[in-house]
């Protein structure tokens, strides 16, 4: 029962988050202009993109393996407008405010996608 509420609490945040700036941050390649994406750790044949709702939660994780990355911003009008289908073509889900180590909250595409719609704002 926790991890749904931690579910709950991790995608409540991020959206809270999120709703004043109407943007949220991807690590992308300074080179390549590749997106971050990998092997979701909880579904077999599943890729995982971790999203964050600030530039330096994505910014710690720049090290390592994703030191040639940087946090890029997708606003919320573009993911509702390009990315979404892109996505869901290639059967990618969500990692929320990834922390790895065995932190991490994995939501299907549909599932983020609504909560984001729920928050934009149409000025």
């Amino acid at each position: 029962m926790s991890d749904i509420n931690n579910s709950t609490e991790t995608m409540n945040a991020f959206l809270q988050q999120v709703k004043p700036t109407q943007v949220f941050w991807a690590l992308q390649d300074k080179a390549s202009e590749d997106w971050v994406v990998l092997d979701s750790p909880s579904f077999e044949n599943t890729d995982v993109m971790p999203l964050w709702s600030t530039a330096n939660l994505a910014q710690e994780h720049c090290i390592e393996e994703w030191s040639d990355y940087v946090p890029c911003e997708i606003s919320v009008a573009e993911w509702l407008e390009f990315w979404v289908e892109d996505l869901n073509e290639d059967g990618v889900i969500v990692g929320v405010n990834w922390q790895g180590d065995e932190q991490y909250l994995e939501m299907e595409l549909a599932e983020f996608t609504q909560g984001l719609a729920s928050i934009e704002s149409f000025k």
